[in-house]
């Protein structure tokens, strides 16, 4: 009988009794358990699995065993050792203060039920107060150690992160609630926190300092997420006719630096039941607070170099509300992912990449339309199509007379406040081929330096080289095409049987446009 897939499932009970597809990560749970220390905290993107960690943790402790059947856990894991379980999750949005009382009111009155525990003994404390009686009053009526399973600890503080006066107030909040964990520590069995972000110690968990950061750990790099294997052995009913390599194209790439890279879940679930790439993770949650930060920013982001970044251990692992890194809050939200770690002798830093098709289109769309400010959403997918088969059709006059309608169309209050930086041009060009999802290579590598921008579409290779002038009426010879020939870019794509197309793109700073271009068909 085919299992079904576990769309929108978080319930481990649900999985395992309603004949879901589990993929079976309580190896690599126990390992954690056993291994690892009391006290733990996992960052991972949204939709990523995180919930149903959480969950699975709380039924092993629980000892039902029934559930674990056939499971890793079944034949490794003492079952008749049981740990009384307090589970909190800040899943749902909470979008003022008033909401996060009524959700701590709900945490306490739901764990004091499930644990059999009169709610009446807490009511005169404050939520801090009463979570620390609530463990306590759980250990001494158990004789056992509580184990507190906190899911989602930051959405709270990320609802409100473009309120930043009340985004502080609910992590005040929070953190009050969260530094209870420190002095029930005599009473404390596990303690497993998961969240999208990383809020510094000092911030959010102060006094916590045993709580280990086990985001980037090799052993459990792959705890959430699909491997490509799992999915070979998983999902075979679901895999014919489906170009393997494609749709590890459109989804793999996450790396948390285990021994592979992962799928995100959610892609992977809805594409097999529709057979449709689509932007299935991404339409879950648009990036418009991202957006908003970026054009917050007093600095520039030159679009191009997003793709292809270097951050230390620090850039990667810590947020601020008072000063939000966007780097860091791509890497946190799974914009970006880690390409490659480095060890310089003085400290740790990573290559960050984007890591898929699906990422790479949906987010330059967003910079062009709200960052940018470079077209609007009614008029992208016609004016896309239009790029898309100028290029197929290797037509480059017509190319470059869609580049200047694009850039004589964008307002003129927007020009004013990004277009004075030089990159802007690059990165309105850069973000537009991004989004329409072209075979391209950035900083293309060749004997003789690097190449600005290589398209390879149908049967044609575009080698494009780009320069900012900053003068108007420029007599000289095309800048960018001088470039290409005195260097002999081309001659790394001579042996490939396509057409190469050299395009040589002057833009001028003043005019805000394109001054020139010259192509050579070779």
């Amino acid at each position: 009988m085919i299992k079904k897939l576990p769309i929108g499932i978080q319930s481990f009970e649900i999985m395992r009794t309603e004949n879901r597809l589990y993929i079976d990560k309580t190896s690599n749970i126990i390992n954690l358990i056993t291994k690892g220390s009391k006290y733990n905290f996992l960052s991972r993107p949204r939709r990523f699995g995180k919930s149903l960690l959480v969950d699975t943790i709380k039924y092993l402790y629980e000892g039902k065993k029934e559930l674990f059947e056939g499971l890793y856990a079944e034949k490794n894991w003492n079952f008749e050792k049981k740990n009384p379980v307090i589970k909190i999750s800040f899943g749902s949005g909470i979008l003022n203060i008033q909401e996060l009382e009524n959700k701590f009111d709900s945490i306490i009155n739901n764990n004091s039920r499930n644990n059999n525990i009169d709610i009446n003994k807490l009511i005169e404390k404050n939520y801090s107060d009463k979570f620390f009686e609530l463990i306590r009053n759980i250990y001494e009526k158990t004789g056992k150690k509580v184990v507190v399973l906190i899911d989602e600890y930051d959405k709270p503080i990320l609802d409100n992160i473009t309120k930043k006066e009340q985004a502080k107030q609910i992590r005040d909040m929070l953190k009050n609630f969260y530094g209870i964990l420190k002095d029930s520590d005599q009473y404390l069995e596990f303690v497993f926190i998961t969240g999208v972000s990383k809020f510094s110690k000092v911030s959010l968990f102060s006094g916590l300092n045993n709580l280990e950061d086990i985001t980037l750990l090799k052993e459990v790099g792959d705890i959430c997420g699909y491997t490509e294997q799992e999915i070979t052995d998983n999902f075979q009913d679901y895999l014919e006719g489906i170009d393997r390599q494609y749709m590890k194209k459109w989804y793999n790439g996450f790396n948390f630096l285990g021994e592979e890279k992962v799928y995100n879940p959610f892609d992977v679930l809805l594409f097999l039941k529709n057979k449709e790439y689509k932007n299935y993770w991404f339409e879950t949650a648009t990036p418009t607070f991202l957006m908003k930060i970026l054009n917050e920013s007093e600095k520039f982001y030159h679009i191009p170099d997003l793709q292809n970044l270097s951050a230390g251990e620090e850039l990667i692992g810590s947020f601020d509300i008072e000063k939000i890194n966007i780097e860091t809050l791509l890497f946190q939200t799974g914009y970006l992912t880690i390409k490659e770690k480095i060890d310089k002798g003085f400290g740790v830093g990573y290559k960050l990449q984007i890591p898929n098709k699906e990422i790479k289109m949906s987010l330059n769309k967003y910079i062009l339309y709200d960052y940018l400010g470079a077209i609007n959403k009614e008029n992208y997918f016609v004016f896309a199509g239009k790029i898309f088969f100028a290029l197929k059709d290797g037509k480059v006059e017509k190319f470059i007379e869609l580049l200047k309608e694009l850039f004589s169309g964008i307002a003129y209050n927007h020009i004013q406040y990004i277009a004075s930086y030089e990159g802007y041009y690059v990165s309105v060009v850069y973000s537009l081929l991004y989004s329409i999802g072209l075979d391209i290579i950035q900083e293309d590598i060749t004997n003789k330096g690097r190449i600005d921008l290589t398209i390879k579409i149908g049967e044609y290779i575009f080698v494009i080289e780009f320069k900012v002038l900053k003068q108007s009426n420029i007599k000289e010879e095309n800048q960018a095409i001088k470039q290409i020939k005195e260097r002999g870019y081309s001659q790394k794509y001579k042996q490939n049987g396509k057409q190469i197309i050299e395009l040589g793109i002057d833009f001028n700073f003043q005019k805000r446009n394109i001054e020139n271009y010259i192509s050579y068909n070779l």
